[in-house]
C-alpha cells in the first residue's frame, strides 16, 4: 500500500459533502488552517489539522509532503466541454469581433455545422491525439474530472467515433472523462423541417449502439431557436431517459424558450448555459434539484450578458461553473479566467466559485459521491496552489496558480516556477 501524508497546508479547502450545495451553502467550503490529508493508495483516509493528524501518522511509513505556504483543495471538475473535435474556426471569432452574431454565423453555414466535415474526416486516432493534448492543458489548470460531449458528426459513424476516442482516453489519461451523447447538437441542412425525424434517427439507430458499447452516460440536446424546439427536446429527452441515459440540456442560451423549465420537468441532472433563464425557470430548477451549470467563458467570447449566477444562488439553486471548451463559441478552458469572471462580473464570492468548480461540478456529472471534495472515502484528487490563500485566485487575475496535481493518489503534474 502506498501511503502519503500532506501536512501544514496554509489553507485546506475540503468542500465536504456528497451532494451539491445550494444557495447559501455554497459559501461553506470547509476551510481548515494548517490542514493535513492522509492518503492510502487512491483514497483519502483522513482530513484535519496537522496537529490532529500528526497523532495518527508514523512518518517512517509515509511519504510526507510539506504543503507549507500553499493552498490545498479538491481537483476541479469541468462539467461541460466539447473537447473532442476536428478542425478550428478562428475566422468566426474574427467575424464576431466585427459585429456578426453567433446566430447569423450559424445561419450562413458557420457555427456547429462548420466543424462537422473536419470531424467526420478525422480518424479516431487523430481525435484521440488532439483530445489528449487538450486534456494535458486541463490538467495543468487543476482539472481532474471532465465531461466531454459528442455532437460534431450528427451521423452514426462519427458520433460513435468521437465517443470511442473519449472512452480510450479515459482509460489512458489521468483526467477522468464522463461522456455525453449530443447527437442533436444542431440541424444539418438536409434535416431542416424534419427535426423530429432526425431525433428518431438518433434515438432508434445511433443511441442503441452507444448503449451497447457503453460509450455515454448522459444524453444532451441543444434547445434553441432555429435548432430544436422545447416540444421536440422534451420528446427526445423523455425517450433518452427511458433508454437509461441521464439527462443534460443546452438551455436558454440565446433566447428564452423555456429550456430551464423543461430541465426541471424531465428531471435533468443539469441545465447548461442559462444566460436567458427566466425567474420561473430558476425557481423550478431549484425545486427539482437541477444543477444550474453556467459557462462564463462562452458569454465572454460572444460578448453576451453573463448568466444570472447571483440570482440563482440567492434563489437557492446549486450552481456549477464549467468551461464549454469548443472550437467555435469558446476555444478556451481557462479556469483562472473563469474564476475572474465569476468573482468580478457575476458577483460570486471566491468561496461560491470554488464550490461551483468542485463539489457542484461533480454533482453535475453525477460524481459527488466520489470526487469534488476532500474527505474520507473520496478519491485522492488534490491540487496545490502556489499561494497560501484562496483569495489569491481572483486577486492574481487570470493567472494559473496550480503548482501540483495529485490524481488518485499519484502526482501527475508539477510545475517548477
Amino acid at each position: 500500500m502506498k501511503k502519503r501524508y500532506i501536512r501544514h497546508a496554509s489553507e485546506l479547502v475540503t468542500c465536504k459533502g456528497k451532494a451539491p450545495k445550494h444557495g447559501k451553502e455554497m459559501s461553506d467550503i470547509g476551510l481548515i488552517y494548517d490542514g493535513a490529508v492522509i492518503i492510502h493508495d487512491d483514497k483519502i483516509i483522513a482530513v484535519g489539522t496537522t496537529e490532529e493528524l500528526d497523532k495518527q501518522v508514523n512518518p517512517e511509513e509515509y511519504e510526507v509532503i510539506d504543503a507549507a505556504g500553499k493552498t490545498v483543495m479538491p481537483g476541479f471538475v469541468d462539467s461541460h466541454t466539447h473537447f473532442v473535435f476536428g478542425g478550428y474556426r478562428a475566422d468566426e471569432f474574427s467575424w464576431r469581433l466585427k459585429g456578426d452574431s453567433y446566430m447569423s454565423i450559424m445561419e450562413r453555414g458557420g457555427g456547429i455545422n462548420a466543424t462537422v466535415v473536419p470531424t467526420r474526416e478525422a480518424s479516431e486516432e487523430e481525435l484521440m491525439e488532439a483530445g489528449k493534448e487538450r486534456l494535458n492543458r486541463m490538467l495543468e489548470f487543476g482539472v481532474t474530472t471532465v465531461e466531454g460531449k459528442s455532437g460534431y458528426g450528427m451521423d452514426c459513424d462519427t458520433e460513435l467515433k468521437m465517443l470511442r476516442a473519449m472512452k480510450k482516453l479515459n482509460e489512458t489519461h489521468p483526467v477522468d472523462i464522463v461522456s455525453t451523447f449530443l447527437g442533436p447538437h444542431s440541424v444539418l441542412p438536409q434535416w431542416k423541417g424534419k427535426e423530429r425525424e432526425f431525433l428518431d434517427e438518433q434515438l432508434n439507430h445511433v443511441m442503441p449502439k452507444v448503449k451497447e458499447e457503453n460509450l455515454a452516460e448522459f444524453a444532451d440536446i441543444f434547445t434553441e431557436k432555429n435548432v430544436f424546439t422545447v416540444e421536440d427536446s422534451e420528446y427526445y429527452m423523455t425517450k433518452a431517459k427511458e433508454m437509461g441515459f441521464k439527462l443534460k440540456i443546452h438551455a436558454d442560451e440565446i433566447y428564452q424558450l423555456g429550456g430551464s423549465e423543461l430541465a426541471a420537468r424531465v428531471g435533468a441532472v443539469s441545465a447548461d448555459h442559462l444566460l436567458k433563464a427566466s425567474a420561473e425557470g430558476i425557481r423550478q430548477m431549484r425545486d427539482a434539484g437541477v444543477i444550474s451549470t453556467i459557462l462564463p467563458l462562452t458569454a465572454f467570447g460572444l460578448k453576451e450578458e453573463y448568466a444570472p449566477a447571483r440570482r440563482m444562488i440567492d434563489e437557492g439553486c446549486a450552481v456549477a461553473l464549467a468551461s464549454d471548451l469548443n472550437p467555435g463559441s469558446c476555444f478556451s478552458n481557462s479556469i483562472p479566467l473563469m474564476v475572474a469572471l465569476g468573482c468580478i462580473y457575476m458577483n460570486m464570492s471566491i468561496e461560491e466559485v470554488i464550490t461551483a468548480l468542485t463539489i457542484n461540478g461533480a454533482a453535475a456529472v453525477d460524481r459527488a459521491d466520489k470526487v469534488g471534495s476532500l474527505e474520507p472515502g473520496k478519491a485522492a484528487d488534490i491540487i496545490f496552489l502556489k499561494f497560501p490563500s484562496i483569495h489569491f485566485m481572483p486577486y492574481h487575475t487570470a493567472i494559473n496558480l496550480v503548482e501540483t496535481v495529485i490524481k488518485n493518489g499519484d502526482t501527475v503534474y508539477h510545475k517548477k516556477w
